[in-house]
């Protein structure tokens, strides 16, 4: 007796249904990913700015006041007046030597009015206002 030698492939049938089941995988997970993206940046910038702020209550603690609006975030990388913060910091109040930018790739804007600071991202479209993505966001806004 001859063994037959037969090989068997998958049906029409079959792959179809394979093509189903992984579009109704993909129908249920793409929308949950895509807007992950954005969720994380704007997380993202709450934690920069956090530790912006931390740099800045550091700055306060040795020079008794926060940097002038003028100074800006600048003044936690170097002293921007020796005679004015005499206890500066040799190794400044920001790990690197540069200040970070949102996730956006903007400056975040410090502003001080005085009796305190606020940090603002002003989002994905670098511009005042706007709602999503495109929200500014505030450090006091923060959780």
């Amino acid at each position: 007796m001859k063994t037959q030698n037969r090989r068997r492939g998958f049906t029409l049938i079959e792959i179809m249904v394979v093509i189903i089941i992984l579009g109704l995988l993909a129908a249920f997970v793409v929308p949950n990913i895509t807007g992950k993206s954005e969720e994380a940046k704007q997380k993202l910038v709450c934690v920069q700015m956090k530790s912006l702020g931390e740099g800045l209550k550091m700055f306060r603690i040795d020079n008794g006041s926060f940097p002038s609006g003028e100074e800006g975030l600048g003044a936690l990388l170097t002293n921007p007046s020796s005679d004015k913060y005499p206890s500066y910091s040799k190794s400044g109040y920001l790990d690197g030597n540069k200040l970070p930018k949102d996730p956006w790739n903007h400056p975040y804007i410090y502003l001080n009015d005085g009796s305190g600071f606020d940090l603002v991202s002003l989002g994905s479209d670098g511009k005042e206002g706007g709602s999503d993505e495109a929200k500014d966001q505030k450090l006091s806004e923060c959780r």
